[in-house]
């Protein structure tokens, strides 16, 4: 590769120990500052992770210029902008075809000290594997993301276990399939004096600690009737477990998603195209790489939508809440929990709020000191190039979250709730999911926009499931916790400084976990 050529003839020699200009009359003048045997100047050490090609080139000369070439008095300053020409020259170029890159940096020291490269190979060098580590960096961050992505939507071996050992308990064990509640109490499954909570979830594990944290924390555990809804196949496995532990004084009520008379075909026929669609199970089961274009996504925005695709999305019992006013006909107000929640203070208190004629109790995520949690405005969770969300949405509008909820039913039933969720998610299956992406919260902030009541954050906190920098203090202070997004407590991946809040309430001892393996981390 041909030297630099200036109107004096001027070469730039650098070497592991000294930096020297040498002119044409063969004079020279060694640099200022001395390099250590790593290549580093006397002020410490230097690198570039992760930044453009014209910021690269830009942020490399302002910082190594004066490394390089010494920190200069007036009579080096010529030279020093020299070489900020070279690095902006190299940085409008093409990269030679054929350069050998050196794997490291002490491996490039060694190399200049050999060969004297002089200083435009030197930056095209440096240059050429910045960029190389920059897209191997990228690469491994989008496989981290997939990898992530993979063992959020899987089932941990443990709790699979405990399933079918539960559902095998149920067809041995009489205990296991005694009625749930007993004859006397079921009076108070429609006794609207009581405290009532609905859970649906297929995860017995966690359907026990929201049960177990809820009671335990309440100051009137008597006063509390939990309706745990699942599905028809775990349906064996989670009457067995609550059949064989119980949580008296509170009363546990189990049913499948089969035994409401209410669920037919007829009445949620949105919902079963939802979860038949070939368009859509392949969107939520496929290739999640195929079509898209990592060059242009950001690792955030890769997260994000591999989030969106979760499969839990197009799951009935997923959306079940929609339907609570018809679920529960005898029932006037409900707490609703999501099966990720863990309770650390009486709830007893939210039957007191005043909803003011609204339906929905709901925490806002748009206001909050977590810029990361609580930012959330309607902009996050539609496609407002869209003309249908356009001329009927807000973009500023601010988002609320579900997770923990409490509904007004009587309110609820004066209302066109359920019917406008059905006519907008028959709108996004016609749009082919262009209007929004993201589970059964988007048609909701529509469905009950104008019906909801914000309630105090510190109800309800979000983000230990994807916010690794969650303030332990705030979430010892948080009545409700969610682990939403991907890093679940029972999971692998889940944050260990936040896994023992969940933890705590899993009873290690009982037969059950402690023959599927499940341990405490």
């Amino acid at each position: 590769m041909r030297s630099l050529s200036r109107p004096q003839r001027q070469e730039y020699s650098i070497s592991r120990n000294t930096t020297q200009k040498r002119n044409s009359s063969g004079g020279s003048q060694e640099g200022i500052e001395r390099l250590d045997n790593n290549g580093r100047g006397s002020d410490g050490g230097w690198g570039i992770i992760g930044i453009g090609r014209s910021q690269a080139a830009d942020c490399l000369g302002r910082r190594l210029g004066p490394r390089l070439l010494g920190r200069v008095d007036d009579s080096g300053q010529r030279l020093v902008k020299d070489f900020y020409k070279i690095l902006n020259q190299v940085n409008n170029e093409e990269i030679p075809d054929g350069l050998k890159l050196p794997d490291s940096y002490n491996q490039l020291v060694s190399e200049m000290k050999s060969n004297q490269y002089d200083a435009k190979t030197f930056a095209f060098m440096l240059r050429a594997m910045m960029e190389k580590f920059e897209r191997e960096i990228r690469e491994s961050k989008f496989s981290e993301l997939m990898n992530k992505h993979f063992a959020a939507s899987s089932i941990p071996k443990g709790i699979h276990c405990l399933s079918l050992r539960l559902t095998d308990e149920y067809s041995s064990n009489a205990h296991a399939r005694k009625q749930l509640p007993s004859p006397e109490l079921l009076p108070l499954l429609s006794d609207n004096s009581y405290h009532h909570f609905v859970l649906s979830t297929d995860n017995i594990l966690a359907a026990s600690v929201v049960v177990t944290s809820t009671v335990q924390s309440s100051l009137k555990p008597e006063k509390i009737v939990f309706h745990v809804i699942t599905d028809k196949k775990t349906y064996a496995g989670m009457h067995s477990w609550f059949a064989l532990n119980s949580v008296s004084p509170a009363t546990v009520e189990v049913k499948g998603v089969h035994q409401f008379d209410w669920l037919t075909r007829e009445n949620v026929p949105v919902l079963e195209a939802v979860e038949n669609h070939n368009g859509i199970r392949n969107y939520y089961h496929g290739n999640h790489i195929a079509g898209a274009n990592l060059s242009t996504t950001t690792p955030r925005m890769f997260a994000s939508k591999l989030q969106a695709r979760s499969p839990k999305y197009i799951s009935l019992l997923n959306h079940l809440r929609i339907y609570l006013p018809e679920l529960f006909p005898n029932l006037d107000k409900v707490v609703f929990l999501d099966d990720d929640v863990v309770i650390q203070g009486d709830l007893s208190p939210l039957w007191e709020i005043d909803l003011e004629g609204k339906v929905n109790g709901a925490v806002e995520t748009c206001k909050g000191e977590d810029e990361w949690v609580m930012s959330k405005h309607f902009k996050n969770y539609f496609n407002f190039s869209h003309p249908l969300i356009a001329k009927n949405l807000d973009p500023s509008e601010c988002a609320w979250a579900y997770g923990m909820n409490i509904f007004d039913l009587r309110a609820w039933r004066k209302t066109n709730i359920r019917e406008t969720y059905h006519s907008w998610l028959k709108e996004n299956l016609k749009s082919n999911l262009t209007m929004w992406k993201l589970g059964t919260l988007p048609p909701a902030l529509i469905a009950f926009k104008g019906h909801v009541r914000p309630i105090d954050p510190s109800w309800h906190m979000l983000g230990l499931g994807y916010q690794n920098k969650t303030n332990i203090e705030s979430v010892k202070k948080a009545a409700v916790i969610h682990y939403n997004g991907q890093s679940k407590p029972w999971l692998q991946i889940g944050f260990e400084h936040l896994r023992p809040f969940w933890t705590k309430y899993v009873n290690y001892s009982n037969d059950f976990v402690r023959n599927c393996h499940i341990l405490e981390s």
